[in-house]
């Protein structure tokens, strides 16, 4: 029973998928605080 537990957690396809979404989410967060940033300092101006 335990085994079963332990063996999805292998999988490379799910990981890979899992770690390709993760990627996508945190360049998109650094994308848009990127643009904040720079648009505050317009703003600024």
């Amino acid at each position: 029973m335990i085994l079963k537990l332990i063996l999805p957690l292998v999988s490379w396809g799910n990981g890979t998928m899992m770690i390709a979404i993760f990627a996508l989410v945190c360049a998109v967060l650094i994308g848009t605080v990127i643009a904040m940033m720079s648009g505050g300092k317009k703003k600024k101006e």
